[in-house]
């Protein structure tokens, strides 16, 4: 299904007076805002193709109607959401869940829509049918060396299809662990996994990137073989200057410091980008900014300071993709909420004083730099995003454009009642 520009005109045109009053105000408040739109409209953030489907949990699955049942309406379901908000340019895919039958038409089809492939994710989380051996004791760090020669192999195959594709990276993320004390021995598996990543990395060609994910606990819950920043960083710095490692917000243990993690990754120019989402007790993979807003501020205001004292482009220099899967929510509702909610926390971020928070700082002044903190994320920026949306075309309100227009029963009756597991 595509969306008609008419459509969202007609749509902005019903909302313009209130927003224009509402930006008018903004900018008597904060002044000219023409240079954080600019980079509001080039900012991106990358769908995951198995977000798109409802999500689940090991007690069950609630599936709901006109779900994309091939890789084609999944770049129709992103590509609709970029229509939308503009801010949805590119996609990630799950191999051996996105392989495309037909290359061309799938490069074409995204062209269409105004689309580029993020990173290209494999998949040894689990056995996929007619594999020679089994992943349930690890993949990379597995004590046979067949079994990882296997997981080595099927990542070479995923560089080979994000080729062909235009993708430019690689994420690597390993539920190699243990669960029980004395099950692995902490050293080999982790020299098993180092060799079986070098194999992986010479396979890369000269500007692709190595994204190396953590996760401190699940499926295993004793160890885990890449568990937290530390574990990335050590086999990033140990491969090379093409591997970095990947944050995902929900992959922490409770109340840990992400913005400190950021801001130190960020200063060793090891810090691959994000998987976005939110949580309250573990990696629970909830809407962006539904519960720790704050959190995603702070996060942004060092992604902001870093990248700009390493003179970093903002839109290209990191990889930006949500990373959620819900049971009880519309799936591409629940996006739309997202990524609005990342652009929120990167205008807010763009708008921090940042000479006044530095000397708040040199001068050990707490207060201060509490304040300066807070009064810019109690600004109201809502109006500041719908501005860079509608200078770009997209909807000023997105979630009211979905749901007025009736888009998801328009995607029912058009594909039935077709739905997709996540695998999540």
């Amino acid at each position: 299904m595509r969306v008609d520009s008419k459509q969202i005109q007609q749509h902005n045109e019903r909302g313009l007076a209130k927003h224009a009053s509402r930006f008018s105000f903004l900018q008597s408040e904060l002044g000219n805002l023409d240079a954080i739109i600019e980079k509001l409209m080039k900012f991106q953030v990358a769908i995951p193709s198995w977000a798109l489907g409802t999500g689940g949990t090991r007690f069950g699955r609630f599936p709901g109607p006109g779900e994309p049942g091939s890789l084609e309406q999944k770049l129709d379901d992103v590509g609709l959401l970029h229509a939308l908000n503009k801010s949805s340019g590119a996609i990630s895919l799950h191999i051996p869940w996105d392989i495309p039958k037909d290359y061309a038409a799938i490069r074409k089809q995204a062209a269409e829509l105004e689309l580029k492939f993020d990173a290209v994710n494999s998949n040894t989380f689990q056995d996929q049918p007619g594999q020679a051996h089994s992943y349930k004791f690890g993949s990379l760090q597995h004590v046979n060396k067949a079994t990882r020669k296997q997981a080595i192999d099927h990542n070479i195959e995923v560089i080979k299809h994000g080729v062909e594709l235009g993708s430019e990276s690689l994420t690597v993320w390993l539920a190699d662990g243990s669960t029980f004390p004395g099950q692995l021995n902490f050293r080999k598996a982790f020299q098993n996994t180092l060799e079986s990543l070098e194999e992986i990395y010479a396979a890369l060609p000269a500007d692709w990137k190595m994204f190396v994910e953590y996760k401190a606990f699940e499926p295993n819950f004793y160890s885990m073989t890449v568990g937290d920043w530390g574990q990335s960083l050590l086999y990033a710095n140990k491969l090379g200057p093409k591997a970095k490692t990947l944050v995902d917000l929900g992959h922490h243990l409770p109340n840990a410091n992400i913005e400190q993690i950021v801001a130190l990754l960020l200063m060793e120019g090891k810090l691959a980008g994000f998987h976005f989402n939110d949580s309250k007790y573990g990696d629970d993979d909830l809407t962006v900014g539904s519960i720790k807003p704050y959190q995603l501020f702070l996060i942004f205001n060092e992604l902001v300071e870093g990248m700009d004292a390493n003179g970093m482009d903002h839109a290209k220099d990191l990889g930006w993709m949500i990373d959620a899967s819900h049971n009880v929510k519309d799936p591409l509702e629940d996006l739309l909420q997202s990524v609005e909610a990342i652009m929120m926390a990167y205008a807010h971020a763009l708008l921090m004083d940042r000479k006044a928070l530095n000397a708040a700082q040199e001068n050990n002044d707490v207060v201060a730099a509490q304040e300066l903190l807070k009064q810019t994320f109690h600004t109201d920026v809502r109006a500041l995003v719908a501005e860079a949306r509608l200078r770009s075309g997209a909807a000023l309100n997105p979630l009211q454009f979905f749901r007025e227009e009736k888009i998801r029963e328009a995607l029912t009756k058009e594909r039935g009642t077709n739905t997709i597991a996540t695998g999540l």
